[in-house]
């Protein structure tokens, strides 16, 4: 592992590496791709499996580092620990892919709960403003509460079935409803569930661009693996997701009602992204292929958009020093290319066509409503506040007369590819429903 590490580390500190890493990271998406034409789940060995689900978010892990590499252009190049901020990304990279292809399941829940340390350094270290330390608190004590009881119910799974195996034993389901739910407890905190999420926002508002694009685009995600795996564990589940599904529905209203009045864009997008995340829990709720199908198709839009949306609110704060809805005004008069990006990522954060988005949404729409006819008016509520708070922020940062308070004149255009590279897949990925669909 060090032998790979260390060049990598030095790929990363020239100021060429952005197109080495690119070559990098569509060679190994080849060479996953030629694993997974199968569908089926492979084996690698006693401890490492691979399926489609695990092919779809280690793409998305290694593609999202990349461009998360990329927009950390003063992390990277304008610090002195530069290397220490490459290795922390790598770090991170390798065990989210290790979360997602493990197959045993005390390797699964320590993979789980360490890819905390590499965030909590991400933040701590290139975090924005003095409240990091309490965002990267709340962030410790809100995924650290919620693991204890994971690690009991995954005591109890090892010692009833004498297996450490996470996918092998499909026979075996927890014996009562209190052990479900403290699993459960864990990944609903992790993605977040509506009343389990205050420290998303402060995490993604304290926390640097490379922190905000992982968290909203793999970590949120991890806690959505970790249902979908450990589904078939639990007993009595239709009697908890009943539960989880009024929280979720009720959570993706208030929360899109809150984007609304969001002064700062960072914390706009971390709320959606809580809305987004609600969604997938209704659909995982309904306990039919469609939900899942369309929780997995949702989990890669929302990767993808919300991670671009990060990123183009990364480049307004270095530019004008203001993450104010309020100010940044005037940027279709700067810079035309960046406002269309805005305008894309935009309307397919609320799902509109030719999006991955909406594709997920329709799915999704139709698996709640086949589960819960009375749920129809709360998705229409949820579409409408999505719509008008992604076109409100869209209308605030471009149009009008740019503010004297901000100076959008130095708007730099180097870092297109990374906008470029973030709409690409968003608007072409629904080619690849076959693939999600069996998974």
């Amino acid at each position: 592992m060090l032998k790979l590490t260390l060049p990598l580390m030095m790929t990363l500190s020239n100021p060429k590496w952005s197109r080495v890493m690119l070559t990098l990271t569509i060679l190994i998406m080849i060479n996953i791709t030629n694993l997974s034409q199968t569908g089926a789940m492979t084996m690698l060995n006693e401890l490492m499996m691979f399926d489609n689900m695990s092919f779809m978010l280690i793409l998305l892990s290694l593609w999202v580092s990349m461009l998360m590499l990329n927009s950390s252009n003063k992390s990277i190049y304008l610090s002195t620990t530069n290397k220490t901020f490459s290795l922390t990304i790598i770090l991170l990279l390798l065990l989210l892919i290790m979360s997602f292809m493990v197959n045993n399941i005390l390797m699964f829940y320590i993979s789980f709960e360490a890819s905390l340390i590499p965030t909590l350094i991400l933040i701590l270290m290139w975090g924005y403003q003095p409240e990091r330390l309490q965002a990267s608190l709340y962030l410790m004590l809100y995924t650290i509460s919620a693991s204890l009881p994971l690690l009991l119910s995954m005591m109890y799974f090892m010692q009833y079935t004498k297996s450490l195996h996470l996918l092998t034993s499909h026979k075996m389901m927890l014996p009562n409803i209190l052990l479900s739910a403290s699993m459960m407890l864990a990944f609903l905190v992790k993605m977040p569930m509506y009343l389990t999420h205050l420290w998303l926002p402060k995490a993604h508002v304290e926390a640097p661009v490379a922190g905000s694009m992982v968290l909203a685009s793999i970590l949120l995600k991890l806690g959505t693996y970790g249902i979908m795996r450990t589904m078939f564990l639990w007993s009595n589940y239709m009697n908890i997701s009943t539960i989880i599904f009024s929280i979720s529905a009720w959570g993706a209203v208030s929360t899109a009602v809150i984007c609304i009045r969001q002064p700062d864009m960072k914390s706009l997008i971390a709320y959606s992204s809580v809305s987004h995340m609600a969604l997938i829990i209704m659909g995982l709720g309904t306990m039919t292929e469609w939900g899942w199908m369309g929780s997995m198709t949702m989990m890669l839009a929302h990767g993808l958009s919300s991670s671009g949306l990060f990123a183009m609110v990364n480049m307004a704060y270095e530019t004008a020093n203001s993450r104010s809805v309020m100010l940044s005004k005037g940027l279709m008069m700067v810079s035309p290319i960046m406002s269309a990006s805005w305008f894309i990522l935009s309307t397919a954060n609320m799902a509109a066509p030719p999006s991955m988005n909406l594709l997920a949404e329709i799915i999704l729409t139709m698996s709640i409503i086949s589960f819960s006819s009375s749920s129809m008016f709360i998705l229409s509520l949820m579409m409408m506040f999505t719509a008008a708070y992604s076109l409100g922020l869209y209308t605030a940062i471009t149009h009008g007369s740019p503010n004297s308070a901000t100076n959008f004149s130095s708007w730099p255009n180097s870092n297109n590819m990374v906008n470029i590279l973030h709409i690409i897949p968003t608007m072409t990925l629904f080619l690849l429903l076959p693939m999600i669909s069996s998974t």
